[in-house]
């Protein structure tokens, strides 16, 4: 409220009837309804009198109309409102489309370039790609379950992601060793191995 007394404020004597307080509320808040600085300061004027008056009451000073009730809140400035940006992806897309924390991109990151790691670089290398895979397979259910909590979908999701990942990282593979003429540095369980993986954390990290 500004510095002025609530009575100053509303434009009224000290011994204004209360009509001709409400009265002068009524008017101010017309004049003033597009500011709602002013009309804040109106009505917590008018509230002050009320509570004056009430007080008056209680100590049989004056008798109140009946009419009259005390002010049951504060009135508050009308914050603006900020609009949510909204999401203008479809919604059977956002159902499965996840917005990641920082965790859930980097850990299964380094769990899934661990086992990349081993895969190209470990003597064994004609055995070791099903291992790493079925580790894999069992990292990208455990990371998906921790985020929804949702342990049918994570087996569904994961082998979905094994399925497509061997299948196509095989592909990928041969297809690169006829153009290379079997030069690349590795064989097509390692290529389609690490494939998978990148599919894991892609799942992981970016589906629910």
């Amino acid at each position: 409220m500004s510095d002025k007394n609530p009575y100053q404020e509303l434009g009224v004597k000290e011994n204004a009837s209360f009509d001709e307080i409400q009265e002068a509320k009524k008017r101010l808040s017309e004049q003033n309804k597009d500011n709602s600085k002013a009309v804040q300061n109106i009505e917590a004027a008018y509230d002050a009198i009320i509570m004056d008056r009430l007080k008056m009451r209680q100590e049989g000073k004056i008798k109140v109309p009946e009419r009259i009730r005390f002010p049951d809140k504060e009135y508050e400035t009308p914050q603006n409102v900020t609009s949510t940006p909204t999401n203008n992806s479809p919604g059977w897309l956002q159902q499965f489309i996840d917005t990641p924390s920082q965790a859930d991109i980097v850990i299964p990151a380094g769990v899934f370039i661990l086992l990349s790691s081993i895969a190209i670089f470990y003597p064994d290398k004609a055995q070791l790609p099903p291992l790493l895979v079925a580790l894999g397979f069992s990292f990208n259910i455990y990371f998906l379950n921790r985020k929804e909590q949702r342990f049918g979908r994570a087996i569904l999701l994961t082998l979905v992601g094994l399925l497509v990942g061997i299948g196509l990282g095989s592909v990928i593979a041969d297809v690169l060793n006829s153009q290379s003429g079997g030069g690349i540095n590795f064989g097509s369980q390692q290529f389609a191995s690490i494939f998978t993986f990148f599919l894991f954390w892609l799942i992981s990290s970016f589906l629910r």
